[in-house]
């Protein structure tokens, strides 16, 4: 028989989540290595996040099996008050999976997802979730511009030629091209040449400016939009993420991004935050070593190698 009332029958309110739910995937599987310095991106990525997103938001971290650290830094947070949602999972369960937990889950009306190595800039959610009010049928804003797959934007740009002021040309300076492509360890004379080679769509909409294009790795969208489109069943860990991008586009919704960078891509380091040039960039002339180790040939022998270890071992 039961003893007493349950308190909880006494409660007259409860909590209700913001309108935003800012939503990270972290994976931490160990600290040495690729992932050394990873427990410090993702503590740069959460303090930069707060630093005046412009708009109020609950935060929401699924971890994908990472590390006792990562863990460990994960539940003091919550506890600390300053992650409102926390998913601990056991094993990796890639980013489609993780996918469709965080996708379904976020409480918020509007869903903000970033992967945990971004950097924020000031004013970076209200200006994605302001794009996000004022254009049609939007499916994903990303908070930098940068040169995406024109394939990935067709239905954007049909839309804009018809219904707002439609720009193509060179609008994304070189210096905010080169900082985001830098960042994931391209070449820098090879950049310069797709640079050229390629341009931009920008569009003007009610007094706002957009350009064509977004990205899976950070973008804000209407949850009810999402919807439409999960479950994602990716059978690898990762490289089958740009679905998303592709299922948007083919279902009509446009695709934008901010005309100005408020966001960058730390990758696995620092180093763009101790003075904001990667140490490559401030080394100055490579080493023979160097040289010969980032040649194509070998370059592409080495990350072969290392990601057959890194299979061996955490698959």
């Amino acid at each position: 028989m039961r003893k007493g009332q349950n308190p909880a029958k006494f409660v007259n309110e409860v909590a209700k989540p913001q309108r935003i739910t800012v939503a990270v995937l972290n994976y931490i599987p160990f600290l040495s290595g690729f992932y050394a310095e990873a427990l410090d991106v993702l503590k740069v990525s959460l303090e930069s996040m707060r630093n005046d997103p412009g708009l109020p938001f609950d935060l929401m971290i699924f971890d994908n099996g990472s590390c006792p650290e990562a863990r460990d830094f994960l539940v003091a947070e919550k506890e600390a008050g300053r992650i409102q949602y926390l998913i601990l999972s056991e094993k990796n369960m890639g980013k489609g999976g993780a996918w469709n937990i965080i996708l379904a889950g976020a409480p918020g009306e509007i869903v903000a997802y970033a992967d945990s190595d971004i950097l924020y800039y000031p004013g970076w959610l209200s200006r994605s979730v302001e794009l996000l009010e004022t254009f049609p049928k939007v499916g994903m804003v990303t908070a930098r511009p940068f040169r995406t797959n024109p394939e990935f934007h067709t239905s954007t740009r049909a839309w804009a030629g018809e219904n707002a002021t439609l720009e193509e040309g060179q609008f994304i300076p070189w210096e905010t091209f080169w900082e985001f492509n830098r960042s994931l360890g391209q070449d820098e004379a090879e950049n310069r040449k797709i640079y050229a080679e390629t341009k931009d769509w920008m569009m003007s909409f009610e007094n706002k400016r957009a350009m064509a294009g977004a990205s899976h790795w950070q973008f804000v969208a209407y949850k009810s939009t999402l919807a439409q489109f999960l479950p994602f069943d990716m059978d690898k860990p990762m490289g089958q993420v740009k679905q998303l991008d592709q299922r948007m586009n083919a279902t009509g919704y446009l695709r934008l991004m901010v005309s100005d960078p408020l966001v960058m891509n730390l990758s696995n380091t620092t180093d763009y935050v101790k003075g904001n040039i990667p140490k490559t960039a401030r080394a100055g002339k490579k080493s023979l070593f160097q040289r010969i180790i980032q040649a194509s040939p070998i370059k592409k022998i080495m990350l072969a190698v290392y990601d057959q270890i890194f299979k061996w071992y955490y698959s």
